[in-house]
């Protein structure tokens, strides 16, 4: 029987939306499973019997059944909050709901012994950002130097030790918590990558409120995005310095600045591949600083990052193609 791919996300996840097509093409079907409508969409069964394992997933508009004994490989994308029958629930009905339905899921999804891109306990070992400079540091990379720290004395010494700017940013999401609510709950739209004025530094007594996290400036020749799809490695090169709106922050989207397909040196492209297989992941994205002296700086490596909108800036990249065929391999 061939073997089936399981994409765990949600549904505005445009990435699924185009990659299906791509597998069905290849040959090879997929069963979408998103987190945002579940479990009010679907029905679910574990089922331990005589030393037997029965677990099925079904679709409940569609009618599609999953028997997840014929899953040869998972795609882990983007989590979701998850979606009940009833959208009235109390306060600690919604709680209790969401700690069954994930015990429920994941408990079913754990048992899968498969290829996994990438297993939901690989990605949080990767998330955290200071452990992965760490790591990096390790790994034979430049790092900046870098300040997390609920202190303003700490961050008033800091400073005080850098030669040049320092820079804000936010270690979880730029967003400030704001992703997935509704526009009359978010009350901030977010914050890039930020140099800290003076204005900012008058300040510091909010640092205290919670960490934050401070690095030195780099300054920048260009940009990589280095995107890691099993062995393959696409490292984007990102002319952020052409545009006053993308010098400090490159993900200013509304500038037209050029990205382009570049080949990384030997060591710096098996650096990447290293530090992505540390952690037992597949699919990687890294964001590099080259600086005017062409110095490789590590910034921060991102698990699940997007990649679609560099495949559309560089359409000869391919990677839904090159990911389509890594889970089709591991089906076979």
């Amino acid at each position: 029987m061939a073997k089936k791919v399981l994409i765990v996300s949600n549904s505005a996840d445009l990435h699924v939306d185009l990659l299906i097509p791509i597998l069905q093409a290849k040959g090879c079907a997929a069963f979408r499973l998103d987190l945002d409508a579940f479990p009010r969409d679907y029905q679910t069964s574990q089922w331990f019997a005589g030393g037997a394992l029965r677990q099925w997933i079904r679709h409940l508009p569609s009618g599609v059944t999953l028997d997840l004994a014929e899953v040869g490989a998972v795609w882990s994308r983007k989590p979701a909050p998850f979606s009940f029958l009833s959208p009235d629930l109390g306060i600690q009905e919604r709680i209790y709901a969401g700690a069954e339905t994930e015990q429920a899921l994941f408990g079913m999804l754990y048992t899968l012994d498969c290829f996994w891109m990438s297993h939901p306990l690989a990605l949080r070992g990767a998330m955290w950002k200071g452990e992965q400079l760490q790591r990096a540091a390790r790994m034979g990379f430049r790092i900046p130097a870098s300040l997390t720290t609920n202190s303003p004395a700490e961050v008033k010494a800091f400073r005080a030790s850098i030669d040049g700017p320092v820079i804000f940013k936010a270690l979880s999401s730029p967003n400030l918590g704001g992703d997935g609510l509704a526009d009359g709950d978010r009350v901030a739209c977010g914050i890039g990558t930020t140099v800290v004025d003076d204005d900012m530094f008058e300040q510091l007594e909010s640092v205290g409120e919670l960490a934050c996290h401070f690095q030195q400036y780099i300054p920048k020749q260009y940009e990589l995005r280095v995107t890691i799809i099993g062995e393959r490695v696409f490292a984007a090169k990102i002319h952020s310095q052409d545009d006053q709106r993308t010098a400090i922050d490159s993900r200013d989207m509304s500038a037209d600045i050029l990205y382009e397909a570049t080949v990384l040196p030997d060591a710096v492209r098996e650096r990447c591949l290293a530090f992505a297989r540390s952690y037992d992941l597949p699919y990687s994205a890294l964001d590099l600083i080259v600086t005017p002296g062409d110095d490789v700086v590590f910034l921060e490596n991102n698990p699940v990052g997007q990649f679609l909108y560099v495949e559309q800036l560089i359409p000869e990249f391919a990677m839904l193609d090159s990911l389509a065929d890594r889970l089709i391999e591991e089906c076979a």
